[in-house]
């Protein structure tokens, strides 16, 4: 992780008995950023101070993952839920003042990001997702080139306690077997930061948790998306989708047209990197990000003096 993300102060709150931890530091608009699996907040090392400069930046570790709590599992998979979650961050959110905000997420972060915008469109103003369609989409126009470039949804599903075990039997081999397996392997991540999501993914209970997140998306969260789409609901806020042109997910899905079908306003392209995108390809992403929340009317809630995430 860069120095200077490093000097962003750190901050705990609690939800319902579970520790969310996160990074705030900047000064300007609130913007809160998610990550994925099998990750932490360190994944916006490369992006954040340069964000910093313009916004107010927030980076949460999602329940399960990072140095956040990591609840027992429940039997329909709700503690996991993506509307769980998403009412982590927002709760993350505003004990830092911030009611209204942009959102930018990677991967199970851009999940809840779907589901928070969802479920809370008064709190997010516009967001920014990486390398995804809808979830449900995914499911239901499943490939066999998707099924086998991401063989770990369908993995870590299965029921315990095997996946279970089989991750936690060697933790680190799990990592870096599943970053490494991609489009570039292990070169994209600092040599820090990828022990940093080592040293996460061998807390105990990071496996169950795992497994359960992606139980909750191929169970309880479809189930809420069905009821979004049967209501007529979309995603009203600006959205802007962005996706690795040598990962899975641009080549199997047509991943605008998806993201249209659920809200009005969509736009999008892809970059020149595969799926970790803020670690592949943090220039393109800075670039976007800049543009398409500077255009947000939420820079008229800038950082008060004296907030704990304010630079000089």
């Amino acid at each position: 992780m860069t120095a200077s993300f490093l000097t962003f102060p750190a901050f705990d709150i609690e939800r319902n008995g579970v520790r969310i931890h996160g990074r705030i530091g900047g000064r300007g608009a609130p913007l809160l950023l998610l990550h994925g699996h099998p990750q932490t907040h360190a994944i916006w090392h490369r992006v954040a101070p340069a964000l910093a400069e313009r916004f107010t930046v927030v980076a949460v570790d999602l329940r399960g993952y990072g140095d956040s709590g990591r609840p027992a599992a429940d039997a329909d998979h709700l503690v996991y839920s993506k509307r769980e979650m998403a009412l982590d961050v927002l709760a993350a959110m505003r004990h830092h003042g911030f009611e209204r905000f942009g959102v930018l997420a990677h991967d199970r972060g851009a999940r809840v990001a779907h589901r928070l915008a969802a479920d809370h469109p008064e709190a997010v103003e516009r967001m920014l997702l990486l390398d995804i369609a809808p979830t449900l989409a995914m499911y239901e126009n499943t490939s066999e080139a998707f099924a086998k470039a991401y063989w770990h949804w369908f993995f870590l599903i299965q029921p315990p306690p095997l996946p279970e075990a089989l991750i936690a039997s060697d933790p680190v081999r799990y990592v870096r077997s599943v970053m490494g397996g991609r489009h570039a392997g292990l070169a994209p991540f600092a040599p820090e930061v990828l022990a940093e999501y080592e040293r996460c993914a061998a807390i105990a209970g990071t496996a169950e948790s795992i497994c359960e997140d992606y139980r909750a998306s191929a169970t309880i969260d479809l189930a809420y998306d069905r009821i979004d789409i049967a209501a007529g609901q979309r995603l009203t806020q600006p959205l802007r989708v962005l996706w690795g042109e040598h990962g899975a997910v641009g080549k199997a899905f047509d991943v605008l047209a998806l993201w249209r079908e659920r809200a009005d306003d969509v736009s999008g392209r892809a970059l020149p990197c595969g799926h970790y995108v803020p670690e592949e390809a943090p220039g393109e992403l800075l670039a976007e990000a800049l543009e398409f929340f500077s255009s947000s009317s939420s820079s008229s809630s800038p950082t008060h003096p004296g907030h704990p995430g304010a630079t000089p």
